[in-house]
């Protein structure tokens, strides 16, 4: 890999990660036409592992909010008159919904970073989500809003976010789709997606850097993988406030057509053996 590469895949990385358009399906594309082996260790930990770049720029969007709701924890963990608050709620939401992708995506590692990467499995996946997605969208009713939000619902929307450990389903794009089927508002399953990628991410990435640490080093390198990270970071940055913005007036139709678009000529090239699956 050489930095243009590295700048490349970042700057995709950013850009997709909180669109519902699935941002490691569009890492597995566009690493196979650069001609790396998909499934290979380094590979699979480098494009865990720029997921970061994503995640700082998620916390320094919502750095208010999201001092807000810890403290609003840790107020609620010692005294009993604060646990009442929308913010303490929140918090226990955001927590329990993260647990059920940490224990899937722990249990079923090899077959996500060898299996699942096959482009069959992302083309498929970047179509039939895409119904869910339309479904979704316009059976929504929108009623319920940020403070509506129980641990209910996110524990429900948690379980939905371990479909987007299979390349080409998209985790926003699962999390939006359960959220909106918890009649809750564009906007808010769209911010409630970025809060759950913050753990779901981070401990990704951490489990990446500690087992991977010898097949960066030896494969694609540490100084591309930092360079991709901070691009992502840059671009996730202002893609998260464009995205926001787009939500509060639009539906996902855009997404849900490119999607299948891009879905069938994955599976197109694949099938015509113009690229290889893995």
């Amino acid at each position: 890999m050489n930095i243009l590469e590295a700048v490349l895949l970042g700057a995709v990385e950013g850009f997709t990660e909180f669109l519902p358009v699935s941002s490691t399906g569009h890492l597995t594309i566009l690493e196979k036409l650069l001609g790396y082996q998909i499934d290979a260790p380094d590979i699979t930990a480098f494009t865990a592992i720029i997921q970061s770049g994503a995640v700082l720029a998620t916390l320094l969007y919502l750095r208010g909010d999201i001092l807000r709701i810890i403290k609003a924890w840790f107020l609620g963990l010692f005294k009993a008159e604060n646990r009442g608050t929308p913010d303490y709620r929140f918090s226990w939401a955001v927590i329990l919904g993260s647990v059920p992708i940490a224990i899937i995506g722990l249990l079923f590692k090899d077959q996500i970073e060898t299996t699942l990467r096959s482009l069959w499995f992302v083309g498929t996946a970047l179509i039939v989500w895409s119904f869910v997605m339309w479904f979704a969208d316009r059976a929504a009713t929108q009623t319920r809003h940020e403070a509506d939000v129980t641990w209910k619902d996110t524990l429900i929307i948690g379980v939905t976010q371990c479909l987007a450990l299979i390349p080409g389903v998209s985790r926003s794009g699962a999390t939006m789709s359960a959220g909106l089927l918890r009649d809750l508002d564009r906007v808010t399953v769209t911010r409630l997606s970025f809060f759950l990628s913050i753990p779901a991410l981070t401990a990704a990435t951490l489990l990446q850097v500690v087992t991977e640490f010898d097949n960066i080093s030896n494969g694609v390198g540490w100084v591309n993988t930092l360079v991709a990270t901070v691009v992502s970071f840059i671009v996730a940055y202002f893609a998260v406030n464009w995205l926001l913005k787009f939500v509060a007036k639009h539906s996902y139709t855009i997404f849900i057509v490119y999607r299948i678009v891009l879905g069938t000529i994955v599976l197109a090239l694949v099938a015509t053996n113009t690229i290889s699956a893995t």
